[in-house]
C-alpha cells in the first residue's frame, strides 16, 4: 500500500518505544481510552513486536503511541479464504491536549509501515469504537474500510467495526 505524501510537522516527532517509555504509555492508555490493559501487556507487546510499536513525542514527552501485534489469521481481502500474516492495532491513543495535530496519523502509518517491512505482514486490522467517529475518520484515510460489526464487543456493550486495509 502506498502513502499520499505526510508532512510531519517539526513540533513533534516519531520513534520506536522503549522500555522506559512504558509506564508513559500506560498513563496515556488509562486517561484517553476505557480498555486498559496491565502492566506485563504492554511490556510483553514491546518486547514481541517492538519495530513496530511507536511512540509519539511533543518537547521530548511521550503523549502517544501505538502497540500493534502480529498474528496468523483469514484474509479480509481474498476472494478464497486463506491465511495471511496480518498486523493487529492493538491500541492507539493521543493525550488529548495533543489530538488533531496528525500524531495519531504519523504513529499509525509508521506502524503499518513497520509491520510490513519488518514483520512482512499483508494486513492490518483494528477494532474501533462505533461511537468514535474521529478516529474511523482517520482510519479510512489511511486505507482501512469496515469490514464487519462487532456487537457487544466491548465490555460496556457497545458495539465495534472491524476495519482492516491491505499492506499490498
Amino acid at each position: 500500500m502506498e502513502f499520499a505524501e505526510f508532512n510531519k510537522s517539526s513540533s513533534f516527532t516519531i520513534r520506536n518505544a522503549r522500555m522506559d517509555d512504558v509506564e508513559q504509555i500506560i498513563r496515556i492508555n488509562r486517561d484517553s481510552l476505557p480498555e486498559n490493559y496491565p502492566h506485563y501487556f504492554f511490556v510483553e507487546h514491546l518486547k514481541e513486536y517492538g519495530l513496530a510499536f511507536f511512540v509519539g513525542l511533543v518537547n521530548y514527552n511521550v503523549v502517544g503511541y501505538v502497540m500493534p501485534r502480529i498474528e496468523w489469521g483469514f484474509s479480509n481481502f481474498k476472494q478464497i479464504p486463506s491465511i495471511v500474516k496480518k498486523g493487529h492495532i492493538v491500541s492507539i491513543a493521543v493525550e488529548s491536549p495533543y489530538r488533531k495535530m496528525g500524531i495519531g496519523t504519523a504513529l499509525l502509518r509508521e506502524s503499518m509501515k513497520a509491520m510490513k517491512e519488518k514483520y512482512k505482514a499483508e494486513e492490518v486490522y483494528l477494532e474501533v469504537r462505533v461511537s468514535n467517529d474521529n478516529a474511523i475518520g482517520m482510519y479510512e484515510k489511511n486505507g482501512y474500510k469496515k469490514v464487519k460489526l462487532l456487537r457487544g464487543y466491548y465490555a460496556d456493550g457497545e458495539d465495534a467495526y472491524l476495519m482492516a486495509a491491505s499492506l499490498l
